[in-house]
This record gives C-alpha cells, sequence and structure tokens, in this order.
C-alpha cells in the first residue's frame, strides 16, 4: 500500500495502541483489516518516531488472519518465500509478487464469472495451466537478464498450448510483450460474454 497525501494516519503508540487520526478514534488490527477491504488507504507511523512501520502492520494483520485458520498462504509458498531472504534474487520478489498480484486482483471479476459459468473444477485446470505458462515466461525473462547462464541446467520446455518460442531477437522485450498480449488475449476468451 503506498502512502498517499490523502492516505489516513494511523499512530501506534508504544502500549501497542492504533490512533486513526482520520476518525480520532482508537482502532484494532481487525478495523485496519476492514479498511484495507474497503479501499482505504492508510499509512501508520510510530507515534514516537514517526517511522512508517506500515509493512510491519500489515505483516501482523495477515499473521493474525492466518491464525485465525483462513490460511491463504500454503505452507510451500511460505517455505519459498523464507528461501528468499538473503538470497541473490530477494530484490526481484517484491515486484513480482506484486505485479502477480495486481494481475490476480485486476482479474477477479472475469474470474469469479468464469468459474459460475464453467464451474470450480474447469476453471481451476485452466488457471493452472495459464500459470504454468506464465511460470515458463518468467523464466525465459530471467535467462535473457542472466550474464551467465547456469551450467548444465536445462531449458524448461514451452507448454503444449503454447507456440515455440521463436529466436531471440536483438529486442527480447518486445518478444516478451508480444508473449504477454498474447497470454491476456487467451485469459479474455476464457471470460463468459457479457450480455
Amino acid at each position: 500500500m503506498s502512502s498517499t497525501n490523502n492516505a489516513i494516519t494511523i499512530k501506534k503508540y508504544a502500549n501497542r495502541r492504533l490512533y486513526n487520526t482520520g476518525t480520532s478514534t482508537y482502532v484494532t488490527l481487525e478495523d485496519l483489516a476492514a479498511m484495507v477491504k474497503r479501499g482505504e488507504d492508510f499509512q501508520v507511523v510510530d507515534a514516537k518516531t514517526n517511522d512508517d512501520i506500515t509493512h510491519q502492520v500489515l505483516t501482523q494483520i495477515i499473521f493474525e488472519q492466518e491464525n485465525k485458520g483462513q490460511n491463504l498462504l500454503p505452507i510451500t509458498f511460505l517455505r519459498q518465500l523464507i528461501r528468499f531472504y538473503g538470497d541473490s534474487v530477494q530484490s526481484f520478489v517484491p515486484k513480482y509478487l506484486e505485479l502477480s498480484m495486481g494481475a490476480l486482483t485486476r482479474d477477479q471479476d472475469k474470474m469469479r464469472e468464469t468459474m459460475k459459468t464453467f464451474g470450480a473444477g474447469s476453471f481451476q485446470s485452466a488457471v493452472e495451466e495459464q500459470m504454468r505458462t506464465n511460470v515458463a515466461m518468467m523464466e525465459r525473462a530471467f535467462r535473457m537478464f542472466s550474464v551467465f547462464p547456469a551450467s548444465g541446467e536445462p531449458a524448461p520446455e514451452a507448454p503444449a498450448s503454447q507456440p515455440a518460442p521463436r529466436e531471440t531477437s536483438p529486442n527480447d522485450l518486445d518478444t516478451l510483450r508480444r508473449e504477454m498480449a498474447e497470454m491476456r488475449a487467451r485469459l479474455d476468451k476464457m471470460a463468459p460474454a457479457k450480455n
């Protein structure tokens, strides 16, 4: 969540109490979670130091939700995420996750409609196939920017539904853009036509 001029300031005091300066009331983590769900932008600052602690508070909200049994994050994902801390690719992970969640958020209404039309099972299969395609595309993108190719590591094969990649051109960015456009077109075809 970005801090903007319109963001509500939430102050966190030493006694762990959270104060919403917009409504002049004390709030809980559940209140902040509800604000996120409503799309309200806020910034949490330490009342004493004025440091931005929004990241820590949002992480704490996720922790609380997971503790309530609303397990959204699979164990394999959590383990993989922990492995990225201190790794050389750590700096790429936040942007990758941000882009992935942005795509999911942008297309969630289409996904709901498709699930209603075709059923959850067939929709899940289509989504899994699309995710495999996305992963293959990301792996190709990482290989393009790799200074030294990994020795002995086989190149991932393109999924059967995707045409084989063309020879690498001087402008690989155009190739990635074309593949992204093709992928977006396939996703649009999966969504039912609106009357």
